[in-house]
Parts: structure tokens; sequence; C-alpha cells
């Protein structure tokens, strides 16, 4: 996961591993708060103004799904 734009990332490193289930998947856009590449580049995040949303499972995610669940704490 990399390509940072959202404070719901603050701390996290970008190429950092995080857990997915599916293959379902959003294309990239405007909204897009954060990608990866599997195949085919996506959106694995989305954030529009207090909106934020991702594909992955932060609570499946170790350490780094722990950061993203503290930082949407204190949003």
């Amino acid at each position: 996961i990399g390509n940072f734009r959202s404070p719901l990332f603050k701390g996290v490193p970008d190429g950092s591993y995080l857990y997915f289930v599916h293959g379902f998947y959003v294309e990239t856009g405007a909204a897009t708060a954060a990608t990866t590449a599997y195949g085919v580049e996506f959106s694995s995040a989305l954030f529009h103004k207090n909106f934020h949303a991702v594909q992955f499972h932060p609570e499946k995610s170790g350490s780094v799904g722990r950061r993203i669940l503290e930082n949407f704490l204190s949003l």
C-alpha cells in the first residue's frame, strides 16, 4: 500500500502490507487516499472531506493496522 493522501495513514510507511480478503476493487480517482498494486493498481483507501473508507481489514493487519485504527480514533 502506498501513495497516501489522508491523515489516516500518518506514520504508516509506504509499501506496508495489509490484509485483504476479496478480489473486488475500486479504480483510482479523485477520492483515492492510498493505492495497492496487485495485478492492477487500485484504490485501497478513499478519502473525501470527513469520509474515510478502506478495502483492507485493519483489525487483521498487525501493527500497521493498529496504527491506522489509532489514527482513525484521533481524527
